[in-house]
């Protein structure tokens, strides 16, 4: 049983850890505090959920490190106003995180189990500015766009044209991309009147993102 003070000392290494590594941005930082990571982290590894490190989940998939949340949630630079698609709910963390800075977010993925248990949090939350869908994500949500945001947690050789096509003008899209889980960069585009511009930010890994419904369930 953790006390409340013990639990106040471990929510502020959690943030030391986030500004430490590069989150500075107060409206991800207050995000981040307010949405309690323990929640979207089950078994084994509940304990260490306030560790600056990826972790697994269901369907042989991974929570991301809070610090590359923090730092792709930054890099996306959302305002209240935004519509959000993310592509890789897998835990809904980061999804929810980014329903404190955006007016709506759709997340999807390939997995109806971890689809399943993301809403189930998002219902106890109350975050009713999300919806979820079990879906192909590299094909992205056509009925919901355009999107001023997208967000993908999972790599591709390159950004998908369904994705870009689904990008507003003015829009940012940040995604890890490369050809293996070794050697992977972390790229923002940005959608302007004439074509796209690209800023490589930081090496990352991620799970590839993989076309297609799974069939584990």
């Amino acid at each position: 049983m953790i006390d409340d003070s013990e639990d106040a000392t471990r929510k502020m290494q959690f943030l030391f850890a986030l500004r430490s590594r590069g989150v500075t941005d107060q409206r991800v930082l207050s995000a981040m505090e307010k949405i309690d990571r323990g929640l979207f982290v089950r078994g084994l590894f509940a304990e260490r959920a306030y560790e600056d490190m990826p972790l697994p989940i269901a369907c042989g998939q991974t929570i991301s490190q809070p610090s590359v949340v923090g730092l792709m949630t930054q890099a996306l630079e959302v305002t209240p106003r935004d519509k959000v698609l993310e592509v890789g709910t897998g835990s809904g963390y980061q999804a929810a995180i980014l329903s404190q800075l955006a007016r709506r977010v759709y997340t999807v993925d390939r997995h109806r189990r971890l689809v399943r248990e993301a809403r189930d949090i998002f219902d106890a939350l109350d975050l009713v500015n999300i919806t979820a869908f079990t879906a192909d994500g590299s094909f992205g949500l056509p009925d919901q766009a355009p999107f001023d945001r997208i967000l993908v947690t999972a790599a591709a050789e390159d950004p998908p044209g369904p994705l870009l096509a689904q990008l507003k003008i003015g829009g940012i899209m940040v995604l890890p991309v490369g050809q293996s889980d070794a050697v992977q960069s972390l790229i923002r585009v940005r959608r302007l009147e004439q074509g796209f511009d690209y800023d490589e930010l930081r090496p990352v890994r991620f799970v590839p993102l993989v076309e297609g419904l799974a069939r584990d369930e």
